[in-house]
């Protein structure tokens, strides 16, 4: 990455990445959240837990249901209620394998 890039410019960037992230995740309801864990190592609520340590690191406050809110784009009790399935065995042990 150049040294002189702007940094105002890059973060406008990420920041568009990462709206485009969660508004793909809404439009994928059907994939699990244990199923981001077991293929990519992180899930919604990593995204949630990771906008608070953003938000913190700026010297701004968010809790971590707000910023869940954010990323489900709903309370999370009511995206658990409509979306998230119950976890099969298999899924269940890959997940906790993948934990050792």
């Amino acid at each position: 990455m150049p040294d002189d890039r702007d940094q105002a410019g890059t973060r406008t960037i990420e920041a568009a990445v990462f709206r485009r992230l969660v508004t793909h995740l809404d439009a994928n309801k059907d994939v699990q959240n244990i199923d981001l864990m077991n293929l990519a190592g992180f899930c919604r609520n990593c995204l949630s837990k990771w906008y608070v340590e953003a938000a913190r690191e700026e010297g701004r406050e968010i809790d971590y249901e707000a910023a869940r809110e954010i990323v489900y784009g709903m309370p999370y009790a009511e995206w658990k209620s409509k979306y998230q399935g119950e976890a099969s065995p298999e899924q269940l042990a890959k997940f906790e394998s993948s934990q050792a």
